[in-house]
C-alpha cells in the first residue's frame, strides 16, 4: 500500500491454556501468531478520521476531540473505542487516514482485540504519545470492556502487543506480572492449527458476559458461606478465594456455580503446570493440559458449540497433534492445536473427512489454516 506513509501489522492470538480465565483474575498462556490485521495510514493536519476496510462493508467518519457518542454496532466501533480509552488519558488533536484488512476469517482469534491494539497505537503516533507495550495493553482492553461491552480480562491484548515468536507468554492476570518463556533447546518442533469450523455466526447469542457474571456468583456464594465481607460485583473475582473455600462450600451452591469456580481452580493448576513442561521442553506434557483444558471448558465451564466439539473430538485421536482446545470464548469459531509439522498433511486429510462427515453443511465454509508464533504487534 505504497500511498500511506505508516503500516501496522497486530497478530491474532491463540492461547494454549487459561482458559476462561483472565476476568477472574486467573493465570494465562498465549502466542501472537504471523496472522493478523494490516492498518495502512496516514497522519492527518485535522482532527478527522477516515477508514476504510477491506473485510467489510462501508466507512467510518468522526474527529478525535470530540466525545465518543453510543455504539453504532458497526465495525467503526472498534475505532471509535480505540478514540474513547485514549481520550481518558491524553488530549487527541490529530485524525489520520487509512484501510484496515484482516488475514483469516473472524471467529476465536480476538481479531476484534487486534484491531483495537492497531488504532490505539496508530492514533498515539498521530498525536505524538508514545505508549510502552503494556499501556497500549491496558488501553486496547479498557474500549473493549467500556466502549464495545465484552467483559474481558487482559489476555488478548497482552499476547497480541506482547507475543514473541521464541517464546510463550505467561501472564498473571492478578498482579499484570508478564514473562516471555524462551523456548526449550531441546523442544521438539511445532506449528500451530487453526480449525474453522465453518460456523461463520453463533446462533445463540455467546453467553460470554454470562459466565463471566456466573463466575463471580460462585465468588460471592463462598463469601457468604464462610460469613466473609461481600465486596461489590465488579470488584468480586474468584482469584481472591482460596481453593480451600471452595472445597468446603461446593456441596452447598447450585451446581452451575461449582462448575465454573471448579474450571477456574482446575485451570490455574494446569497453567501451572503448564509453564513447568514449557520450561522443560516438554510438548507432550503441555499438549495434554490444553486438552484436559478443553474438557474442562466443555464440562466444567459449559462452552463450545457441537461443531467446535466434534473438531476438538476428533483431533484428539489423530496422530501428530500434541494438544488443542477451543480458540477464543468457544461458543463459534475455531479450535486451535499444536502439532508436529511432519503430520500436517495427514491432519488437514482426516480432520476435514471426519468433520465433513459429520456436518456436510459446512463443505463450504470449513477452513484449515497453519500459522506459527511471531512478534507482537508493531510498525512494519
Amino acid at each position: 500500500m505504497s500511498d500511506f506513509q505508516y503500516h501496522i501489522f497486530s497478530p491474532y492470538r491463540v492461547c494454549p491454556l487459561g482458559a476462561h480465565v483472565d476476568h477472574q483474575h486467573g493465570l494465562v498462556t498465549g502466542f501472537a501468531i504471523d496472522k493478523g490485521v494490516d492498518l495502512w495510514f496516514n497522519i492527518r493536519e485535522d482532527s478527522l478520521v477516515q477508514l476504510s476496510s477491506r473485510t467489510f462493508e462501508g466507512d467510518v467518519a468522526f474527529h478525535v476531540n470530540t466525545p465518543s457518542q453510543v455504539r453504532e454496532h458497526h465495525w467503526g466501533d472498534y475505532a471509535r473505542g480505540a478514540k474513547y480509552a485514549l481520550r481518558k488519558r491524553f488530549e487527541l488533536t490529530k485524525g489520520m487516514e487509512g484501510i484496515i484488512q484482516g488475514s483469516l476469517p473472524v471467529g476465536g482469534l480476538s481479531s476484534s482485540a487486534a484491531v483495537l491494539v492497531a488504532y490505539v497505537m496508530a492514533l498515539a503516533k498521530a498525536n505524538d504519545i508514545t505508549l510502552q507495550p503494556f499501556e497500549v495493553v491496558k488501553i486496547a482492553s479498557e474500549a473493549e470492556r467500556e466502549y464495545i461491552g465484552l467483559n474481558n480480562g487482559l489476555l488478548d491484548q497482552a499476547c497480541i502487543a506482547l507475543g514473541r515468536k521464541d517464546g510463550l507468554l505467561f501472564l498473571d492476570c492478578d498482579s499484570n506480572e508478564y514473562r516471555i518463556i524462551k523456548r526449550h533447546p531441546e523442544m521438539p518442533p511445532f506449528e500451530l492449527g487453526i480449525f474453522f469450523s465453518g460456523l461463520t455466526r453463533s446462533l445463540v447469542n455467546s453467553d460470554y458476559n454470562l459466565r463471566v457474571s456466573e463466575c463471580k456468583t460462585a465468588a460471592w456464594n463462598m463469601l457468604a458461606y464462610t460469613d466473609q465481607p461481600l465486596k461489590t460485583f465488579d470488584k468480586t473475582f474468584l482469584r481472591d478465594i482460596p481453593k480451600t473455600t471452595f472445597e468446603k462450600t461446593r456441596i452447598a451452591m447450585p451446581a452451575r456455580f461449582a462448575r465454573r469456580a471448579e474450571h477456574f481452580y482446575s485451570e490455574y493448576r494446569r497453567v501451572r503446570q503448564g509453564v513447568t513442561a514449557w520450561e522443560t521442553g516438554n510438548l507432550k506434557l503441555f499438549g495434554k493440559l490444553s486438552f484436559d483444558s478443553c474438557e474442562s471448558s466443555i464440562h466444567n465451564y459449559e462452552c463450545g458449540s457441537p461443531e467446535l466439539i466434534a473438531i476438538y473430538e476428533i483431533m484428539r485421536q489423530l496422530p501428530g497433534v500434541y494438544g488443542g482446545r477451543f480458540s477464543g470464548a468457544g461458543f463459534k469459531g475455531a479450535c486451535i492445536a499444536l502439532v508436529d509439522p511432519d503430520h500436517k498433511a495427514e491432519i488437514e486429510q482426516k480432520l476435514t473427512e471426519q468433520y465433513l462427515a459429520q456436518f456436510p453443511e459446512y463443505e463450504k465454509t470449513f477452513q484449515v489454516f497453519w500459522v506459527k508464533p511471531d512478534n507482537g504487534a508493531r510498525f512494519v
